[in-house]
């Protein structure tokens, strides 16, 4: 099967949620979403809010972070944990990544064997208090740990969620509340056997499932791969060709694209639902930094003729744009970027900078779409009043 890239960038749209738009609704209809992509990859970075919530913001009529609350710490249908690094997955997924919770303490290549004589403390106090964050522990000596020393409990903790012995309970803003997996978990997920037991079985399920993250995928190198366990380029290829052969897999070429394409089996129906060529209204939407879509940012360079690099980790003097800069969608192509920013005390949105992609020419009808978008992003946020820096690009909000 030949495809265009415009059906490509569709197909994937339609698959993301995004053809058009927030149009989902419900927390079932999340639930749904998330089963669909398998994972959202959490980061604490919290500018406009945290990037699940600004994924689902873009999908999701009237988002408000309460809803993905309350999937994960109150209903439990969803929980935290490692998949494509930190991320949020649906609790029935929890026994497929028993490979990530090795029950060792490794730190630059060595055992940290002092931390074992602190764990069964922590473990006592959790059944003993009930749920507890790092500060809620006296204070201990220091260890050194992954990004700086920290101390000897927050460690544990990190330990025993790693080995998934705990769960995040809650959070208190980006401090994590951990309780026993026990308490919140149902048995018969908490102490299921790995559905995958040898690493080829393990590596065929990963790898479809990180296309099912995207929608449509190459076999590149790629961070769409990213946190696969033990996963190499002979793993990758030979993953690829087993799901193909098994049909698990579909192949897809798309003009000039140079590579074959790969969909989940699952998803033809969608692919000829585009196909048939029902045309919806351009709508827009700010998409997050690590959102699905954008994992592997090749594909989107090579798709949609869009080049995005998170560029938080840069020296501001390297920055090509801006510190923490959402991509702009409308339609089926990227027409704009910027860096919005919200004083958390003023309840004020700012926009720091708007830069268009070459070519675009705002019409009447995108001024409007990208209106309504910036008022349901203001209505996400919480936001009471908008403020623009002086950048040049923004003048179509004159009229906000």
């Amino acid at each position: 099967m030949t495809i265009t890239k415009k059906q490509a960038r569709q197909f994937i749209l339609a698959y993301q949620g995004l053809l058009p738009p927030h149009q989902l609704r419900t927390k079932g209809e999340i639930l749904d979403f998330v089963r669909r992509v398998g994972c959202i990859q959490y980061d604490p970075l919290d500018m406009v809010g945290s990037n699940p919530n600004l994924v689902l913001q873009s999908r999701v009529r009237g988002y408000q972070p309460a809803l993905l609350e309350e999937l994960l710490y109150t209903q439990r249908r969803l929980v935290e944990g490692w998949d494509k690094n930190a991320a949020i997955y649906a609790v029935e997924d929890w026994p497929y990544f028993s490979r990530y919770r090795t029950r060792t303490i490794m730190r630059h290549g060595r055992e940290i064997t002092e931390l074992y004589e602190v764990l069964p403390q922590v473990t006592e106090e959790l059944r003993e208090r009930g749920p507890l964050s790092s500060l809620d522990f006296e204070p201990t000596a220091k260890v050194d740990w992954f990004w700086a020393p920290t101390s000897v409990t927050r460690a544990a903790l990190e330990t025993l969620y790693t080995w998934g012995d705990l769960v995040i309970h809650s959070r208190i803003r980006t401090r994590r509340v951990y309780d026993l997996a026990a308490r919140h978990m149902p048995a018969e997920i908490l102490n299921a056997p790995d559905p995958n037991p040898t690493d080829q079985e393990y590596f065929q399920w990963h790898v479809k499932r990180r296309i099912g993250a995207v929608g449509i995928m190459w076999n590149r190198a790629s961070d769409a791969w990213l946190a696969i366990r033990g996963l190499k380029t002979p793993q990758r290829n030979a993953a690829f060709v087993a799901l193909e052969d098994i049909g698990e897999i579909i192949p897809i070429e798309v003009e000039d694209l140079g590579y074959p394409a790969y969909i989940p089996k699952e998803q033809l129906p969608l692919l000829e639902q585009v196909l048939a060529g029902k045309n919806t209204k351009p709508r827009a939407a700010f998409i997050a930094p690590l959102d699905n879509l954008l994992w592997d940012r090749k594909l989107i360079a090579a798709l949609f003729g869009f080049a995005y690099t998170w560029e938080v980790y840069k020296p501001a003097a390297q920055r090509e744009y801006g510190y923490y800069v959402l991509p702009v969608l409308y339609g089926d192509r990227f027409v704009a970027r910027f860096e919005p920013r919200l004083d958390k005390k003023t309840g004020i949105l700012e926009i720091l900078n708007w830069w268009w992609e070459p070519g675009v020419k705002l019409a009447e009808s995108m001024q409007r779409s990208l209106i309504r978008c910036l008022e349901e992003f203001m209505s996400y946020l919480g936001a009471t009043g908008l403020q623009m820096s002086n950048c040049e690009g923004a003048d179509w909000l004159s009229e906000f």
